[in-house]
């Protein structure tokens, strides 16, 4: 009767569960106030977290190894972890020592599948909460969501926080209403082929060139650093401005290229070949509209359904020394990133992975998901949070920071906005990278150039 209410476990969630790609959400949340420990186990009690099908599921294995989730009676108290004692380093300070905790959690630290795959992680010290959800349970658009449904409006307490949902128009989207349908088709099947052709080699050999950020096979298992990239969203907006039809996304990857660029000229000073292309690895959402409410998000046809709905994209940035104008990063990412949305790559690599997964099983899979990690240089993602500011077990919400399980990469980058701010967690190998508050203020730096290049660019 158990096998009857089971259900099976979708390829990417089954992809997930593989050892080489284990990988776990970890969401800290930043309090204003000392967490009330029985507040925050009143939220989740009454929440819609414990009544969700599948953070009330156990995960378990047939006698074929096939995964399934499998209805359970969830004990909260099970699922809540409190740190009363400081974490991290005496001398820390909070952000440092929750930096230093959610570091040591992201190498070899599973969720117990004895319960559902989640935990709550309470800092008590440093007034932090910290949500750690395995990727098989959805993706960063499913968990944001229904994160959301656990905090209330700053302004008003009865409230849930406002979701405002756009469909994404792109700049490529507007320009190809000034072309041809003929030509716009014909791009999307050029470039849809260009980067099938590269994705494939990526894959079986083809690999970006080594450099003082370089990771590669085995680095997943090296201990972890990790800091924060604080950016303004109107700084960022601002620079948007100034370059036609960019987006942040354009801006972000401007910033990561210049970033980069900047951090390489003090690891390896004229080390480093002009124009050296080093590839990130991005997951992009696939569904029409972007963050969702989570009542749409269950709805059995909707577009927008619950779970791991994304494409992966490969996007390459380049060295560049010492740019004259600072905006040039961004029309280059943009330029890429455009051409990028022609075609589609994220699409095909969604369905050739439940492909893979389908007919060749999830340890192909993973492999062929390992080697294409391994073969490139970094990991972005940027998932839009909320706009205003929230409150958590009634005590108001500093901040939102995301990172996952560490990758083969020697550095992987998670940025969420909330509240007019943008942090970006950035997790590097840490023998290979030892300083990454250095590469945090090189992406800061960044910005703020660009915000000025910006300002006087939209003057004259």
């Amino acid at each position: 009767m158990d096998t009857e209410r089971d259900e099976p476990l979708t390829p990417t969630g089954r992809l997930f569960l593989r050892p080489e790609m284990n990988q776990i959400i970890n969401c800290a949340m930043g309090s204003e106030n000392l967490i009330d420990v029985d507040a925050v186990r009143a939220v989740i009690c009454d929440s819609m977290m414990i009544k969700h099908p599948r953070f009330s599921s156990l995960m378990v294995r047939d006698s074929h190894g096939r995964e399934h989730w499998r209805k359970t009676t969830v004990d909260v108290d099970r699922h809540i972890i409190v740190h009363h004692e400081p974490v991290g380093e005496v001398n820390n300070d909070d952000d440092a020592a929750v930096n230093d905790y959610l570091a040591d959690l992201t190498v070899s630290s599973p969720l117990s599948t004895e319960k559902p795959l989640w935990e709550v992680h309470l800092l008590m010290a440093h007034k932090c909460a910290v949500l750690r959800v395995h990727h098989a349970l959805g993706d960063g658009i499913s968990l944001m969501s229904l994160l959301l449904t656990c905090c209330r409006r700053a302004g008003d307490a009865d409230q849930l926080p406002v979701i405002k949902s756009s469909a994404s128009s792109s700049s490529s989207d507007r320009a190809n209403r000034r072309e041809g349908i003929a030509l716009m088709l014909l791009k999307v099947v050029w470039f849809t082929l260009v980067y099938i052709v590269e994705f494939v080699m990526r894959c079986l050999w083809v690999r970006d060139e080594k450099t003082a950020v370089s990771g590669g096979a085995g680095v997943e298992l090296w201990p972890r650093k990790l800091a924060t990239a604080r950016f303004c969203l109107d700084d960022m907006k601002t620079v948007k401005r100034a370059v036609t039809d960019a987006t942040i996304n354009d801006v972000l990857f401007g910033v990561i290229s210049s970033g980069l660029s900047r951090y390489l000229d003090i690891r390896s000073p004229n080390a480093i070949q002009e124009g050296l292309q080093m590839t990130g690895v991005a997951m992009v959402n696939l569904r029409p509209h972007g963050l969702q409410d989570l009542s749409e998000l269950m709805k059995s046809n909707s577009q927008t359904r619950w779970g791991n709905k994304f494409g992966m994209l490969l996007l390459p940035v380049h060295y560049h020394r010492n740019y004259s104008d600072p905006l040039q990063y961004v029309k280059r990412a943009k330029a890429m990133i455009d051409r990028k949305k022609l075609s589609l790559e994220a699409h095909f690599s969604y369905s050739i992975g439940n492909f893979v997964m389908s007919c060749f099983g999830s340890k192909f899979a993973s492999l062929l998901n390992y080697r294409i990690v391994s073969n490139t240089t970094f990991t972005i993602s940027n998932v839009v949070g909320p706009g205003e500011e929230l409150t958590l077990a009634g005590s108001p919400v500093n901040y939102i920071r995301v990172t996952s399980t560490s990758l083969p990469h020697a550095i992987t980058m998670h940025m969420v906005s909330y509240a007019g701010r943008a942090d970006m967690q950035i997790l590097v190998a840490k023998d290979i990278i030892p300083d990454p508050q250095v590469l945090a203020i090189c992406f800061e730096d960044a910005l703020l150039e660009m915000k000025v290049a910006a300002e006087a660019a939209m003057k004259t």
